[in-house]
């Protein structure tokens, strides 16, 4: 039974502990400075080719892209060491003799991980709200694309929570928990590309001719779970521009004439478009009006059940009594 007046309790006691120490001032300043100013040399680089209003598309989806990856790396290190850190120095046990219930103690540490994450996702906004005010972005774009950003670092936040539960040393939980990020962000696409080989077939072009054909539509799904490829697929496509042609009549007179050109490119779209191709194999999905269907549905809800399990893990793992005990931890 979660009460929401308990799990308010654990959340606000984890923010103070958090803040009670000076390197999270430290490390804030930090990212933000980091983050802010490297998205920044990046516009400015990007400038130099294309123009501005590219630019700043582009600066959008590469920004979005790298601070999602280094999010999922920075999230670990806040929930990792959770609960087998607190039942190291003795002070789960006092949160477990009160008339708060395991459900309560979970969902208030993992809400003040979460939140924590979603401060450093915050630092982050003057790159990401800078096409938005220039017009390059729509303000619905940007707040679909954020949102998928804040959930994934809620899975990974309960994910590491639970490893933090089944494992009795916090520096092993630690080293689990960036494993299930490396798992879901570099081990997915290298298990995409090792399954692809294996549905390939012969196909008999001619009497002489014969070639392999693969066909990645039958492993797309192993593609879903990652979180790059569930931002891309998810974030909304951007219009496409209307441009000022100067034509001539049959006179000869010039005129002007706004032609629409096709939707403009950026990082987040292109790679969207890809998976879907992936995911359509040689034809189209009825229905579809792109190659292929949407794909970030399975990888978000593949995501969220994932850190529904973990979740219902931590839960059982602090329940008391408890019968059993690894060698050598104690609960107070």
């Amino acid at each position: 039974m979660i009460s929401p007046h308990g799990v308010g309790l654990v959340a606000r006691q984890e923010f103070r502990t958090r803040l009670r120490t000076g390197r999270w001032k430290a490390l804030m300043t930090a990212w933000f400075l980091a983050v802010n100013g490297l998205a920044l040399f990046f516009r400015v680089a990007l400038e130099s080719t294309i123009s501005s209003r590219d630019a700043s598309l582009h600066m959008f989806g590469g920004v979005l892209l790298g601070v999602l990856v280094l999010t999922l790396l920075v999230t670990p290190a806040l929930t990792a060491q959770s609960i087998n850190g607190d039942r190291e120095r003795g002070t789960l046990a006092a949160l477990q003799i009160t008339r708060l219930s395991p459900a309560d103690i979970v969902v208030g540490k993992l809400a003040a991980a979460w939140g924590t994450g979603l401060l450093v996702l915050a630092l982050t906004l003057p790159c990401v709200a800078l096409p938005v005010l220039e017009g390059a972005v729509g303000a619905g774009r940007a707040a679909v694309t954020l949102a998928v950003v804040a959930l994934l670092v809620g899975v990974v936040c309960a994910l590491a929570q639970a490893w933090s539960a089944l494992v009795a040393r916090s520096i092993t939980s630690v080293l689990l928990s960036y494993l299930t990020v490396f798992a879901l962000l570099v081990g997915t696409p290298v298990l995409f590309a090792l399954a692809v080989p294996l549905t390939s077939e012969k196909v008999t072009a001619s009497r002489d001719h014969a070639y392999d054909r693969e066909h990645p539509d039958r492993v797309w799904w192993l593609l879903a779970p990652n979180p790059v490829v569930v931002l891309a697929d998810a974030a909304p496509e951007v219009p496409a521009r209307r441009l000022p042609v100067t034509r001539y009549d049959s006179e000869g007179r010039p005129y002007t004439e706004m032609v629409r050109y096709n939707r403009r490119t950026d990082v987040l779209g292109e790679l969207g478009r890809e998976v879907r191709k992936l995911r359509a194999g040689d034809g189209r999905w009825p229905g579809d009006p792109e190659p292929g269907g949407p794909v970030w549905p399975y990888g978000l809800a593949f995501n969220v059940l994932l850190a529904g399990g973990a979740l219902w893990t931590t839960v059982r793992r602090l329940r008391t009594p408890v019968r059993t005990l690894p060698s050598g931890v104690r609960l107070a």
